[in-house]
Formats: C-alpha cells, structure tokens, sequence
C-alpha cells in the first residue's frame, strides 16, 4: 500500500514518504514481543464467535424438529446415537448448549479483551518510548526546524491512535472476520442456492470499500498534518502568554488560531464527508441483500417450493436460522468500512511515527569509540570550520585552552561563540578541522563519556517541573542530601533556598517560574557544582540578572572554576577581564587571542568593545561603527538555523 500524499505544509512530510510498509513493521518490530498475549486474543475472539453462531443453529434445528416436528432431531459433528430420543429431553439439551454458548462466550469474551488490551497497550507504551528515545538524540539542527507542538502531536495523537487501532480495529477485525467466514459457511451448508443470494451484495461492498481507501488515505494525512500546527500554535501561545497580555494582542491571537484549528476543521470535516457518505452506502447494499433473501426464502417456505429457478425444500426453522445468521452476516460486512477507516487513520500515524523514529541522528558513536580519559583538561580547536548547510559560522577557528585555565570567547552578536563550544559537546560535528580534549578527538569518544565530562551553564537556563532537590540533583541522580546541601551553599543558592516555604522540597513550577532568573542560574550552577565536571562552560551565565545578582553568581563561579578547565562566553568584558587567555572572534574568524591587558594594548576589536562598554562611544573608530551597524541591520541566517535565538553570540 503506498504512503499517503501528504500536505505540502506538513513538517515531516519528508519522514514519512521515506517510511515503507509502516504497519507490517509495527506488527514484525513491536508485535513480536507480546507473541503470547496477541495468541490468546485471536483465539478467544474465534472461539468466541464460534459459540456466538449457535443458537440461530440450535433455534432452527428446535423449530423442526421439537417444535413442527419436520425432521429428525440432529446437532452437527455430534453422533445420533448420543442425542436423547424423548422430544423433553431435547428441547433442555438445546436450552442447555445455549445456556453454554453464552456463558462461556462472556468468558471468552474477557479473555479476548485482556489479551487485545495487553497487546495494544504494550505496543503503544515501546512505540512512544522507542520514538521519543530516538527523537531527543536527534541533533539541534532537527529541534530548529520543528515546533514542539508538531513532536508533542507525533508523541501524543498519533502514538495514541495506534493504541486505539491494535485495541479497537484489529479485535473487530478478527472478530468480524470469523463471524463472516463461519456464517457464510453455515449459510452455504444449511441452502446454497439461498446462500447465493445472501452473498451477492459482497462484491458490491468490496468495490466501494477499496474506492474508499483510495479517496480517504491523503485527506487522514492532511488532518495529521492539520493536527500538528494547531498544537504547535496553542503550544507557543501557552508559553509566550506573558508576552501576549502585555502586548495586548490577545485579539491577534484569537484570530491566528482560529486559522490553525481552520485548516483543522476543514481538512477533518472534509474526511468526515467521505465518510459520512461510505457508511450509509454500506448499510444501503446490506440491507438490499437482505430484503432480497427474505423475499426468496419467503415464498420458498410458504410455497413449499422453490421460486422460479431454485430447487428443493426449505423447512421454516432453517429459514428462522438463515434470516437470523443473514442479517449477522451483512452487518460484519458493512463494519468492516469501520475498520477499514481505523485502519488508514492508523496507517497514517504509523507512518508519521517511523518517519520520526527514522530521522537520521546526525551525531552517531563511531563503532570503536572509547569512553574520554581527561587528564590535563587540556582542550584544542585544529582549524575548525563549520556551517549549517552551505553558510559558513566558523573558518580556520584555532586555539587552545590549557588544563585548568581559563579561556574567554567574546566578539560581537553572530561572531559564532556559541556554535564554537557545542561543537566541544559534540552538539555539532566539525565540518572539517578537529576538536580534542587531551590529543582525543571528540569523535573518537562516546558521547555519554564526553558529555558527562563537561558541564554547562548557559545564559537561558531551564528547570524542570519538579523540586529544587531534583533540579540540582539532575544528572546526578545519586547525589547524597550532604552534596546537593553542599552544592548549593557553594553557588551562594542555600539561603534561599532555606528560606523557600518547603526548602529543598519546595516546588519550583514549570521551568522554574516560581524563582528570578537570579535564583534559577544559582541553582544551575549548582547543578554543575555537584557534577564536578572535569571541562566547564559558562554561556553568559550573568547576563540577564541584576549587578547584586551578579555580584553573587560571581562567587559561585569563581569556586566552580577553580582548577578545572573552563570555557566563558560574556558580553559584559568585565567578567573575563582576569581570564587566563581571551580568544576574540569575528565573522566566524579569529580575529585576536591575549590577556586583557595584551587587547587593549594591541586596539583592535577587542579594544573596542571594551571602550562601548566603559561609554567611550566618542572616541571609537568610525570603521568599528559602520560595521556594527552592518550587522545589526543584517537578518543572519546563521541565528535562524541555530537551536536558540543566542546561538552564535
């Protein structure tokens, strides 16, 4: 079956047309390790339906032959010679089989049920995990392209609809389909020719359900699509809301998303018709068929004989069967259109699902890598070049942080700080170039070895929902109380927090809005405190507080930074002024490398920034204003491929 045409704004669409055979490899990959459950749930629904197709049997057979006493009393399979001959006798073993049928229908019908939910749920469960697993080891350039909304609807929605799929559309499927295969063989077994008639509108159902799939398998994919920006655009509403109320623009926004959930309900509705029209048809022929084999078998039974060209006789209790199992028969066929619906919706899911799952990583562990030994700390950048795509943001970058000394990155917005550190990190591959901490290319090492050895402290710092303990503790999971305390107190974070209504326990809110910005970064640099990691960056970890703050967040770092290889991205040049080498960069280029004092004695870039930051306006060069100007008015495009808006500071 080919993958859905999808619509052209659909964000992975290009994953998904990549995904061959989506639900084959759901069932061969996932389905295989719930074998047992899936087993008993096939062979309690078949069991099941089997007892289900007794009494319209039994009912027949008691009409004929104990009721109208036209025939001799008879049970398929069972040998004449084990039946009672007294008429009571066989009227209570007909109530007794039928009693039978029912009762252990309903516990097959239990057992069908626990094994079809054991299955669909376990499926849903290693699908998700599987997805997010190989979703959160994708390289930042795949999270700047995507909107969490659009991953949160492929986690959620989709993952989901499998769920109700395997649940819902393949018990039915299986159930429906012993229900059509052992009626349509009672059928032809009690009168063929009657049969006959019965099956005639299948032909018919099955060329409308195949036009079906055909038209509704690319409009199930635009409403996937659909699905997706609408959570996108309530996703980035719900977080920029404080922007929005003191914008006033909440008008603006009603009106944005009432164009997403638009698209949605056009896309959804236009579906909807397509199916709204099938089912009817559906129940249309079935019902056709069943008039015409009441009709026939009708006059056959009145009568006494056949109608014009069939022959033989039709007893009224095989009659009261064959209507009876008739119209079980053509309801299954038209509920196969259900399931049929289920089915592409799935498919369509499944599809976005392994597209996602299949998202080359872009940062892969070299078959032979080997876990990071840091011995000196010492950390060199060989003619680094690298670009998103074909635009260059670092040429030639070469130098060298020496083992516990401190190395400054400044230059101006865009100069590509930033971008140069997530490479270290291994956020990034160099495109040409190496970076090595110890002689050991980064490449060569697994990455939890080299991410375990660095630290990071970034400028936009993210806490998790959850307790202060958790978020100092993160990374570190088996820190003892006596470390997160100590943690904590080193980045001048424990007074406040004592002084929180629950202290450590106390809950912080989502990303951490119930403290400053000030209070976040020291917990942060907690964070880092307590994994004592042998490399250390620092990206403007004090821009964004108050000088007080500062002042304090300071001390902290001073004591992380202590005899450990430390890396400082700032604006503010006064907090790298004391670093043991700056490294000046411009344009992706090294531009100029010193102490504070050898830069402001070579007056270059360094310089003057130094003197923007000391309110020397007047007196810088007028070629160092032309060019900020330059690239302040300048859209980079670099910024728009990064993974945050800072990216290249």
């Amino acid at each position: 079956m080919d993958v859905p045409a999808a619509a052209d704004d659909d964000p992975f669409e290009e994953q998904r047309e990549r995904t061959a055979n989506p639900m084959r490899r759901l069932f061969t990959e996932y389905g295989g390790e719930q074998a047992g459950p899936f087993s008993v749930g096939v062979a309690a629904s078949v069991f099941a339906r089997l007892l289900d197709l007794l009494p319209p049997l039994l009912l027949g057979i008691a009409v004929d032959a104990i009721f109208l006493n036209e025939s001799e009393f008879s049970l398929p399979l069972v040998p004449d010679a084990w039946l009672p001959t007294d008429t009571e006798a066989q009227f209570w073993l007909v109530v007794g089989i039928v009693l039978f049928s029912f009762l252990g229908g309903a516990g097959l019908h239990w057992v069908r049920n626990w094994g079809w939910n054991r299955f669909a749920q376990y499926v849903q469960h290693a699908v998700r995990t599987d997805t997010y697993d190989a979703m959160q080891r994708l390289n930042m350039t795949f999270f700047a392209d995507k909107q969490t909304g659009e991953m949160m609807s492929v986690l959620s929605n989709d993952v989901n609809r499998l769920e109700r799929f395997l649940n819902d559309g393949l018990n039915s499927a299986f159930r429906l389909g012993v229900m059509v295969v052992g009626i349509a063989a009672l059928l032809l077994w009690m009168n063929w020719q009657l049969a006959l008639v019965a099956l005639l509108p299948v032909p018919l159902i099955a060329f409308f359900t195949y036009r079906f799939v055909n038209t509704i398998q690319p409009k199930y994919a635009e409403v996937r699509s659909t699905v997706g920006q609408v959570n996108s655009r309530l996703e980035n509403n719900l977080g920029g809301i404080q922007v929005i109320k003191t914008s006033n623009t909440e008008a603006y926004e009603a009106d944005r998303v009432e164009d997403v959930s638009g698209d949605y309900f056009d896309a959804n509705w236009d579906a909807i018709e397509t199916r709204i029209k099938f089912f009817p048809g559906l129940r249309v022929l079935a019902g056709i068929g069943f008039a015409l084999t009441f009709t026939i078998g009708g006059f056959w039974v009145f009568r006494g004989e056949g109608p014009w060209f069939f022959t033989g006789t039709l007893r009224p209790g095989e009659f009261v069967a064959f209507i009876l199992y008739s119209q079980r028969f053509i309801w299954p066929m038209a509920q196969f259109g259900q399931i049929i619906n289920m089915y592409q919706r799935a498919y369509a899911s499944t599809a976005r699902v392994f597209g996602l799952m299949d998202e080359d990583a872009g940062i892969e562990e070299r078959p032979d890598a080997e876990g990071l030994v840091v011995d000196e700390g010492r950390v060199e950048y060989d003619d680094v070049t690298f670009g998103y795509d074909d635009d260059p943001i670092l040429e030639g970058v070469s130098f060298t942080a020496e083992g516990g000394n401190t190395l400054a990155l400044v230059g101006p917005t865009g100069a590509g700080k930033s971008t140069a550190l997530k490479l270290l990190l291994r956020m990034y591959d160099v495109d040409s170039g190496a970076v090595r901490v110890d002689e050991q290319d980064v490449r060569d090492v697994t990455l939890a070895s080299l991410r375990g050895a660095i630290g990071y402290v970034s400028q936009e710092t993210f806490l998790f929902y959850g307790t202060v303990r958790e978020n100092i503790t993160y990374g570190t999971f088996d820190a003892s109380d006596e470390a997160v305390v100590e943690a904590a107190k080193a980045a001048e974070a424990h007074e406040f927090i004592t002084n929180l209504p629950d202290g450590y326990d106390t809950m912080v809110g989502e990303r951490g809005v119930k403290l400053s910005g000030g209070q976040r970064q020291r917990l942060a640099i907690a964070r880092a405190m307590l994994k004592d990691p042998e490399i250390l960056i620092l990206d403007e970890a004090t821009s964004d507080v108050d000088t007080e703050t500062e002042m304090l967040i300071q001390r902290s770092l001073d004591r992380l930074t202590a005899d450990r290889t430390t890396f400082v991205i700032a604006h503010r040049l006064s907090t790298v002024k004391d670093a043991d080498r700056i490294v000046v960069l411009d344009d992706g280029e090294v531009v100029e490398r010193g102490t504070h004092e050898d830069l402001l004695a070579a007056d270059g870039l360094y310089a003057n920034l130094w003197g923007v930051q000391a309110g020397e306006i007047e007196d810088l060069p007028e070629e160092f204003v032309e060019r900020a100007m330059r690239r302040g008015a300048r859209t980079d495009g670099v910024e728009l491929r990064s993974t945050e808006s800072s990216d290249d500071d």
